[in-house]
């Protein structure tokens, strides 16, 4: 089968689950009603189907079907990772171009969730959920280090407000890319206490309906990280295994 047979069949396929309106987890026809359908050949099919779960467009349970995926951004939080780290060993700055994109996509969602009153800015509930993650930040940073989990809780509940799914799944594509990597190629020191003071600063911007305020903390924060990124990371060697493109556990590091 040649390339272009094979992305026309797995362009076919996405047009029937999408001219279907079949949602996550909704069973697709049969590899006997697609070779059907579609006028190709078993194998063809399950070579199409192959790919498309790689992209988690499908999802193939032996024995009992194919099924449409969750489609989520996991293809993408690993191409992510792996052109980081790949570019890192190029000689690129790969890890602070990750950064500075988290930086501008948060520093504009910030900017139009205190200045559009219509953008869903936290009511008096999400201040207090921030309020409580906060609170828990200075605890875990007197205690001696921020986990990253309460740190990636903050952003979570900052835009949560904004209502947008896809957004929050490009974030935390976007987080779990540079903490996975980061944890890899850099060893980030840093103050907890200036930790919990930076996210203190940008919720009280937010309370106040500061924009430039909310601006201003949100590129404060990104802004330290940069610094030590640009401190800390090692000379590019060629890693000893494949362990920075596994997933990893998240030291009590932050940003």
């Amino acid at each position: 089968m040649t390339q272009r047979r094979a992305q026309s069949l797995q362009e076919q396929i996405k047009r029937l689950i999408i001219d279907r309106r079949l949602p996550s987890g909704a069973p697709l026809p049969t590899e006997t009603d697609l070779m059907e359908l579609l006028g190709a050949s078993r194998n063809s099919v399950r070579e199409a189907l192959k790919a498309l779960q790689a992209m988690g467009i499908v999802e193939i349970r032996h024995g009992f079907g194919t099924y449409v995926g969750a489609m989520s951004m996991a293809p993408m939080t690993e191409g992510l990772s792996f052109r980081t780290v790949a570019g890192h060993y190029r000689g690129e700055d790969s890890l602070l171009q990750l950064l500075e994109l988290r930086e501008a996509i948060e520093t504009g969602l910030v900017a139009r969730l205190v200045g559009d009153s219509t953008a869903g800015a936290p009511g008096p509930a999400a201040l207090a959920e921030l309020e409580k993650v906060v609170a828990r930040m200075r605890e875990e940073a007197e205690a001696g280090g921020v986990r990253a989990g309460t740190d990636r809780a903050f952003h979570a509940a900052l835009y949560s407000g904004l209502g947008n799914s896809l957004l929050s799944e490009v974030l935390d594509a976007f987080w779990d890319a540079f903490h996975r990597v980061r944890t890899d190629l850099a060893d980030l020191h840093q103050d907890p206490m200036v930790t919990w003071r930076q996210h203190a600063e940008i919720l009280a911007a937010v309370r106040a309906g500061d924009t430039l305020r909310a601006e201003s903390a949100v590129r404060a924060h990104f802004g330290n990280i940069r610094a030590r990124l640009r401190s800390t990371l090692p000379e590019r060697t060629a890693p000893a295994d494949s362990s920075v493109t596994q997933k990893t556990s998240i030291p009590p590091q932050q940003c």
